[in-house]
Formats: C-alpha cells, structure tokens, sequence
C-alpha cells in the first residue's frame, strides 16, 4: 500500500532559551463544569507581570497548592488560563522558568468548543512524571508562563477570562482552572455551568473523572476487544514469504514524500544486532549521493488498527552510517487511514538534522485531522535521541496519549481522535537534499513492533507484554481482527 504525505512546516522562531518548551496547537473540546467549591483538592495563585491591557505577550504566573491530606502527583493535574483570541493568527506558548522544570511540562493552546465572550480558546498546562509530586499542603512553586502571537503584534488582554492586571502579587483565582485525572476541583470555567458536585477526598484526587468529550466527526467504532500484534522482525530479508504472509508490505512504488519516485524493496533488511533484544532488528536505510536517491518504507497491508495501544523500539541515528552529515531526513514510526473523509493519522517522527525550516534534532508527535488542509496537533522538543528508544501511542477514551521511554511526551484529544482504523508504518525518507555532499547512507532501526486493542496500556505493562513474548520465543502473533 502505498502512503503518499507532503506536509511542509513554517519557521518557528525561538522565543527563550533552549531549555524552554514549546509547543502550540487548536481545537480541542473542553468540558463544561464548575469544582465543588467547599473542599478544593488544589487552589491556584496567579499574577501577571504584563498588566496593561495591550502588551507584547500575555504572562500568567502560577502556582499550585496541595490542600489534601496525601501528596498529588503533577502528572495527574492539568491547569486551564482562558482568553479570547485577537486574530485567527496561532499563539505560540513558552515557559520563561518553572520550579518543577520547564521541560517538565506542556503547554498548549486550546481553541474551545463553545466560546464566550471572554474566551474563546485557552492554554492547558500538563505535566509529565519527572515533575514529581506535591506533597501534603505545598505549593509547585513558580510556573513562569508566556503566551504570544506567532506574528509578535500585540495581544488585548481586556476581554481575556483570566486576565486581572489587579493581580501583581500571586492571589487565589477561580479563572484559571486545574483538574486532577480530568476531574474540575478548582476555578469555575466560563461558561459557569454547575452540574452535581462529587466529593474531592484526598490524595490522588478524589474526584470522579468526568467523561472525555466525544468527538464531533463519526467514527467507524473500534475493533473488538482482546486482539494483539507483535512483531520482532525475525525474517530472512525483503523476499521472505513469511513477510507477506504476516501482511507486511514493502514499499517500491511511486509518489512521495521526499524524493518522489525513490522507494525500494532494497532499502528494508533484517540483520543481527547484539544491541536489540532478541538479537534482531528490521533495518530502513535512505543513500543517496545527490543524483541517486533510495527511500525506505514498510506497511501493516490490513487498515485494522484503531483503538489501544501502540509500541515499537526504535533506534534513531544523529549522523549517516556513511558519508557526509547534515541531511533533512526523516525517521519515522506512524500510523494512518487512506485521505478520505474519516482520515486519520499519528506521528512519531524524528528529525536528527531539522527540516521544514526548523532546527534539529527533535522528535515530532503529531496528530492529524486534516492532511490537506495542514489540520493537525503537533508537538516537539529540541533534544538528541540517539539510540534506542520505545515509542508508545495510547488511543482511548477521546484521547491520544505519546510516549517516549515510559514518559508522557503529548496528548491531544477533540476532533484529532482518530475516526477510522489505519496500518502501521514506518519510513525512513530525505526531506530535501540540500545538506550535504556525496554518498551518503542514513539508517533507522525496528527491534519490535506491538499493538493490543483492549484500551491504554502503560507503559510498565507494554514492556511486560514484549518481554513475555521473547521469554517464549514468540517471533510473530497477530489475532488483531479485521476491521
């Protein structure tokens, strides 16, 4: 099957130190409820160091308070600043200083379903498991937040929901919103809605999870339950019959991205590695010398996979086995259904030297809605993964979660749930050829690939699962039911 992506990306341009996070992206669903305001879980303080109503960027500082009786882990909380939208012109989030790190955390901006007059979209703060936890009545500490036009014009903070330029001083504020484990324990969200309060108790939260919001596109529903995919690429080579018949196919035909017209059966091999598990990999290699020019690109033939859990162990390369470095090119692990209007797609794609006019390396997590209309929620972070790596995606529940190494990397959730299932792919392709000279060969690695469809595992469980099947010497399973 062959799978043919052209998505150009614009310039980012750097707003703070690299040790910033940075991430944007639009249109998820918010929930509409209002926290039982007797007994909050958490409380937030903020201020803001931009007080006029026009400024060059809006800076919601905040912070945090455990009021329970037991620590509360920061993974499980998510906070929520409101604001209207100026222009149709993105905002970009940026984290000037944050005690629990900024690269511990994610910003990303929000375009509501139901806006107000005060707020339109918002900016959602979550954090990942190397914030830590918060202990019994204590405070994260500063989070150091920035929020501005991608076009740098000025921003009207006068109709923004959370915006009070009277608070220069931090000062308890039911505008900005937080959620443990999705439930509203603290603020009140614009809409002012109040349905049957639940008890907050203590801990881990207390609250009962409300449920994800649906998204509004039809989804063709899930595969049953119960069936798994696993693959440790124990074949001969790109003719092996038992490829086929485990419903790989190899790409050799025409199109893009990259260099259109370049893939070949030639470029997938499985060699022994002593650094895999198991021993053996599938290996994606990209050569060129500028004129000649091979790409590599490997597909699940079946579109059945939707619903659960995805995880592969990827080695990414920094620099070509041979040759000259500083290529674009592209190491990929994804997932995705034919363009047709249930498309859906998710991303993990690695980027050792940039491209698309930004800086490398970086690992883009991206979820699409719309290719042709470049509709998507994306996510990266300037940082070196050299080696191996397990990459995980959970879909469940309204929501795609990321994972890299066992940590939350993104999520996103809204009308980028995918609706349709999709194969599973991976490719290794030059973006352009503009890097450098000569001949030249770029390698990506694949120890293994799974899938279950039974729900979101974690990533302890993924790593259980695998490690099983190499106990038992299992190669290959695939009881994934056609969709």
């Amino acid at each position: 099957m062959e799978h043919v992506r052209t998505r150009p990306r614009g310039t980012r341009r750097a707003l703070i130190a690299a040790a910033s996070l940075v991430c944007t992206a639009v249109a998820l669903y918010p929930t509409v409820r209002t926290a039982h305001a007797d007994s909050p879980a958490l409380s937030v303080l903020y201020k803001t160091s931009s007080t006029a109503a026009s400024a060059d960027e809006v800076d919601p500082w905040l912070e945090v308070v455990n009021n329970t009786s037991s620590a509360v882990a920061l993974s499980q909380v998510t906070l929520r600043y409101y604001f209207s939208a100026d222009t149709t012109v993105p905002y970009t989030f940026a984290c000037a200083w944050a005690v629990p790190g900024c690269s511990n955390l994610t910003g990303t901006v929000v375009a509501m379903a139901d806006p107000t007059a005060t707020a339109d979209h918002y900016l959602q703060i979550s954090f990942d498991a190397s914030a830590g936890s918060l202990a019994a009545g204590a405070s994260s500490g500063d989070l150091e937040l920035r929020l501005y036009r991608s076009d740098w014009q000025n921003v009207n903070q006068a109709n923004d929901y959370s915006f009070n330029a009277a608070d220069t001083g931090y000062t308890p504020s039911q505008t900005v919103t937080a959620y443990v484990n999705g439930a509203l324990v603290w603020g009140t969200e614009p809409s002012g809605a109040t349905p049957t309060p639940t008890p907050t108790g203590s801990g881990s939260g207390g609250a009962s999870p409300t449920p994800t919001p649906t998204p509004t596109a039809t989804s063709t529903g899930a595969p049953p339950s119960g069936g798994t995919l696993f693959d440790d690429f124990d074949y001969t080579g790109p003719n092996d019959p038992d490829l086929s018949a485990h419903d790989w196919t190899i790409r050799t035909g025409s199109g893009g991205p990259g260099i259109a017209n370049t893939w070949s059966q030639n470029a997938i091999s499985f060699p022994s590695d002593p650094t895999a598990q198991g021993g053996k990999v599938m290996r994606l290699e990209a050569t060129t010398d500028g004129t000649t020019t091979t790409q590599a690109e490997i597909d699940t033939t079946s579109e059945k996979f939707f619903q659960g859990t995805y995880a592969a162990r990827v080695y990414f390369n920094d620099a070509p086995t041979t040759g000259q470095n500083g290529d674009h090119v592209n190491e990929t692990f994804y997932t995705i259904s034919p363009d047709n209007s249930l498309y859906s797609e998710m991303d993990n794609e690695y980027l050792p030297n940039g491209g698309w006019g930004a800086p490398g390396p970086t690992l883009y997590t991206t979820t699409w809605y719309s290719a042709d209309a470049m509709n998507r929620q994306t996510h990266n972070v300037i940082s070196s993964l050299q080696g191996w790596h397990t990459l995980e995606m959970t879909v469940e529940n309204g929501t795609v979660t990321y994972y890299v190494d066992g940590q939350q990397y993104f999520s996103t959730t809204g009308i980028y749930y995918p609706r349709e299932p999709m194969t599973i792919d991976f490719n290794e392709w030059f973006i352009d050829l503009a890097g450098a000279s000569g001949s030249r060969t770029w390698d990506e690695k694949v120890n293994w690939v799974y899938f279950n469809n039974s729900g979101a595992l974690s990533p302890g469980q993924v790593s259980t699962a695998v490690n099983g099947y190499y106990s038992a010497g299992t190669h290959f399973t695939d009881t994934v039911p056609n969709s």
